[in-house]
C-alpha cells in the first residue's frame, strides 16, 4: 500500500495517482480555413476594441489645461 497518513476507503482511489492510461487520445481535428479565418477575424475585433477604447479615453485621461482660464457661462454673454 502507499505510504499515505490517513487511510483512503476505497483502493482505486488510493491507486489512483500510479495509473497511467495505455490509451491514446485521438488526433485533433484541423481547423478549416472558414473556421481559422472566424478566429482571426474575432482576435482582430477584440483589438481593435481595446485600441479603440484606449484613442477615445486618452484624452479624457490628459489633464485639462482650460482649466487654468476662467471660464464664462453662456449667461452671462446675453446681456
Amino acid at each position: 500500500m502507499s505510504g499515505r497518513r490517513e487511510p483512503v476507503p476505497f483502493a482505486f482511489v488510493a491507486e489512483a495517482d500510479r495509473f497511467r492510461s495505455n490509451v491514446t487520445p485521438p488526433p485533433r481535428e484541423r481547423l478549416s480555413v472558414g473556421q481559422m479565418a472566424g478566429r482571426w477575424l474575432m482576435g482582430l475585433t477584440i483589438v481593435a476594441g481595446l485600441v479603440g477604447s484606449l484613442v477615445i479615453g486618452t484624452p479624457a485621461l490628459s489633464p485639462d489645461h482650460s482649466a487654468d482660464q476662467p471660464q464664462q457661462s453662456q449667461a452671462s454673454e446675453r446681456r
